[in-house]
């Protein structure tokens, strides 16, 4: 079963639909699409190889602005999207982060409301901390007017950044900014992925193998469950 991320408005209404699928045997795939994206698929390739040593922290910006009306479309009524900016694009952030550093709990989070009229969060700010000591820090706006995307991986030895996301985003693009032994400017090699979006494509690509091969997907409702509890933590606090 394929079911559009976050899958839910809070974590409790996924922990039964996780409990009956492992108790029938079903496997349950959550349309996390961003770590599909090409610059997510070669930076993923790149950490798993050990070239940034130990990784130290995450710094993620994610945002778009709005449109006349806005305040009074579905994302802004809690009762059918479940919150606000925090559970849309932050939920994206909050994945992204999980599937490079495992698992996270929170130190510090808001969800402000600061333009919008409307009863939801139109910002979010995540401080999110591994067992390692590895921190994320996230923010995802419903204010940036002009649309922003970038992720960065920092490791004791070198760093990568993705910006973009295609269309209005911009260009995806992933830097590699390797350490010299000098400690000096670093190694930079980049790449551009100036092509149609196929991050759906190969998503569910992925979930047909994931069946075939009867193993758990990349981006399954577990997943899901512990971005869900993250972003109820945060509107707990709020």
């Amino acid at each position: 079963m394929l079911v559009e991320k976050p899958a839910g408005r809070t974590a409790s209404e996924l922990r039964p639909v996780a409990a009956a699928a492992a108790a029938r045997g079903v496997l349950v795939k959550v349309g996390f699409n961003h770590r599909f994206h090409p610059a997510f698929q070669r930076a993923r390739a790149i950490v798993d190889e050990g070239a940034l040593g130990p990784l130290m922290f995450i710094r993620g910006r994610y945002g778009h602005g709005g449109r006349p009306g806005y305040e009074k479309e579905w994302r802004c009524v809690p009762e059918i999207s479940g919150g606000g900016e925090l559970i849309d694009q932050g939920s994206h952030l909050i994945d992204l982060s999980r599937w490079f550093l495992g698992d996270l709990t929170l130190a510090y989070g808001a969800a402000p409301t600061y333009f919008w009229d409307a009863k939801v969060d139109d910002n979010c700010f995540l401080a999110l901390r591994a067992p390692s000591g590895a921190m994320a820090w996230l923010h995802a706006s419903w204010t940036e007017w002009k649309n922003l995307f970038s992720f960065e991986i920092m490791g004791r030895d070198g760093k990568l950044q993705i910006d973009g996301l295609g269309g209005s985003y911009g260009v995806e693009r992933l830097t590699f900014y390797r350490m010299t032994p000098g400690m000096g400017p670093p190694e930079t090699t980049s790449w551009e992925y100036p092509f149609p979006d196929r991050s759906w494509h190969d998503e569910f690509a992925e979930f047909v193998a994931a069946i075939g091969e009867r193993r758990q997907p990349l981006g399954n409702i577990h997943d899901a469950i512990a971005a869900l509890d993250i972003v109820g933590a945060v509107y707990e606090r709020a």
